[in-house]
């Protein structure tokens, strides 16, 4: 098996520089079949970054297999599942090699108020959203801290920051995301890797259609975006590889928000659309 020399072990004018440095290298994003996961996928498979897919559409990843082979694997992982974590990082390096980058993607949300939420519903959201986040990063660390470092990107979310109705237990997760990965990159700088997170709002995914969809919904969503658009997937997922290239060399422990302006508005009032 190589050693991978990481992206955070080179100095300014050693090596390669910005994206180019990517080429070559691999990657683990988890949610990597739809929304963000998937842009970002598509972003890396252009840098020539060759990308291991842990998402549960296996359809998707057997299509997205077939269309760059050679480059993609899809494994059928649940990120609440440590043997699933640990099993996805493996497969990445035994098929490619090693592991320089990773992309934590993978998360949704049952939403509930914080007096009548069931506690499956919670469990369901907090786990996905961070403990998922949690068991990749432990295992993607892990590879990367005995093999010359690397880099991870957690997608968080503005929500980190500002909360919203029915939203106790996904801005709560996301939160922890947001501290998980400051404590991560406290903790593994010294061995090369460099943890950052990603902090959007409202994106055009599958997972957001249900809400904007509704005019009203989306009018309220659109009063608080001074660039009165919802982000597009790709306009994550280029941040996000930024931020693992040797542009962002010097960038860790970072919260990047990725918002539209938004968070200087403020979140919509839903309450009165439930």
């Amino acid at each position: 098996m190589r050693r991978r020399s990481g992206v955070c072990s080179q100095h300014p004018g050693q090596g390669e520089k910005g994206l180019a440095s990517l080429s070559g290298k691999s990657a683990v994003v988890t949610g990597g079949a739809s929304g963000i996961g998937y842009a970002i996928v598509q972003k890396l498979l252009e840098q020539g970054v060759s990308v291991a897919i842990g998402d549960l559409n296996e359809e998707k990843m057997k299509e997205l297999e077939k269309g760059h082979g050679g480059k993609v694997i899809g494994v059928v992982t649940d990120v609440t599942k440590e043997e699933d974590a640990e099993e996805l990082v493996r497969q990445a390096v035994g098929t490619f090699g090693g592991l320089d980058y990773a992309f934590n993607v993978a998360g949704a949300s049952r939403p509930g108020t914080v007096t009548e939420q069931s506690e499956e519903d919670w469990d369901f959201t907090v786990n996905l959203c961070l403990k998922g986040v949690f068991l990749s990063q432990k295992h993607e660390a892990k590879y990367m801290k005995e093999h010359g470092g690397g880099a991870i990107v957690n997608i968080a979310s503005l929500n980190a920051h500002v909360p919203m109705f029915y939203g106790a237990a996904y801005s709560s997760a996301k939160a922890g995301v947001e501290m998980l990965t400051k404590n991560a990159a406290l903790e593994l700088a010294q061995y090369g890797i460099r943890v950052n997170a990603i902090l959007p709002e409202l994106v055009s995914t599958p997972l957001t259609k249900e809400l904007t969809d509704v005019e009203a919904i989306n009018a309220a969503y659109m009063d608080r975006i001074p660039m009165r658009r919802p982000a597009e997937p790709a306009e994550i997922a280029g941040p996000s590889v930024f931020l693992v290239s040797e542009e962002a060399s010097y960038v860790n422990g970072a919260s990047l928000l990725v918002d539209g302006a938004w968070a200087v508005s403020g979140y919509p009032d839903l309450s009165r659309f439930m």
